[in-house]
């Protein structure tokens, strides 16, 4: 198995709430790639949301190959988006991009 730094990019169509940030930030903490060597050295955040309420996550997970863990990533940030109040049509998501790899050899 193979660490991974997943970023899955979207948009907060009608913006988001500093209790909804809070709450998605809280869902994903267990994935939080600033827990790995990787996230620490390039001080990666969580959530970002710039201007125009685009926003980026980042995620630690854990598979077996890259797609399996671009997959895990956006199931991930949709159970997280869904559990904080946003449907499909109020923060959609683009595709997911490996930005990291810690593989063990």
């Amino acid at each position: 198995m193979t660490d991974y730094v997943i970023t899955v990019p979207g948009t907060f169509v009608h913006g988001i709430t500093d209790a909804q940030r809070s709450s998605v930030e809280r869902k994903l903490r267990p994935q939080d790639p600033a827990n790995t060597d990787f996230g620490e050295s390039e001080e990666l955040s969580l959530l970002a949301v710039q201007d125009g309420n685009t926003f980026s996550v980042r995620l630690e997970v854990e598979a077996a190959s890259r797609s399996e863990a671009e997959a895990d990533a956006v199931r991930l940030v949709s159970a997280a988006l869904r559990d904080s109040g946003f449907s499909e049509e109020d923060a959609p998501l683009g595709p997911a991009a490996v930005t990291g790899i810690d593989r063990e050899f």
